[in-house]
């Protein structure tokens, strides 16, 4: 599996094509964003884009009888400049807990719901180290944390997270809760061994 998110044939028309990356990013970002969306893949060959969701939940993006899938394919088009073929596909996360980014939106959804960050925390913390593979996180809170008047931070840790070790494989994804009494910042670390070349 490669490592970027956007691959495959660009030729002269990189800087268009980028362009285009980042708005069909934003778009389904926009549109399905809070529907555990872990990351969007863009591969492109001549005359072909396909674009690749993974997702935790993904029968809220399909819909019934793939109608989700056919409205977001139809707003894709018009954002294409060239007349490629549009391929979407939507691919399920098998254990979100692993995942940095849904861990954040988990996360977000919770503060924004008003439930004491402390006790979120806490949680989510130990159903992240009860994973397999997992061998340390790090969950960290920025903000007016229950709504007090001065903005903290706050932060939980459990096992090892050696954020200096070049090969230590680290998930690391960040969020926002938007609550009524301001932004609440979320970062998520986890930590899942080393990864050596093979």
């Amino acid at each position: 599996m490669a490592d970027w998110e956007s691959r495959g044939y660009y030729e002269k028309k990189f800087p268009a094509y980028l362009e285009e990356d980042f708005k069909i990013r934003k778009f389904l970002k926009d549109k399905i964003g809070r529907m555990g969306v872990e990351k969007i893949e863009i591969e492109r060959s001549p005359g072909k884009v396909g674009v690749i969701v993974f997702t935790a939940r993904p029968g809220l993006i399909i819909g019934r009888g793939g109608g989700g899938v056919e409205i977001i394919a139809k707003k894709l088009i018009g954002l294409l400049k060239d007349k490629a073929e549009l391929k979407i596909e939507i691919r399920e996360v098998k254990n979100p807990w692993s995942s940095a980014s849904l861990t954040a939106q988990m996360i977000a959804s919770q503060i924004e719901k008003r439930m004491p960050f402390r006790r979120v925390l806490k949680q989510t913390l130990e159903k992240i180290i009860a994973q397999k593979g997992v061998e340390g996180a790090r969950l960290e809170l920025s903000g007016r944390l229950d709504g007090i008047e001065i903005a903290r931070k706050e932060w939980l840790k459990k096992g090892r997270l050696p954020r200096q070790t070049l090969r230590a494989d680290i998930d690391y994804a960040q969020d926002q809760a938007f609550c009524n009494y301001g932004t609440v910042g979320i970062k998520v670390w986890i930590y899942k061994g080393e990864k050596f070349e093979k």
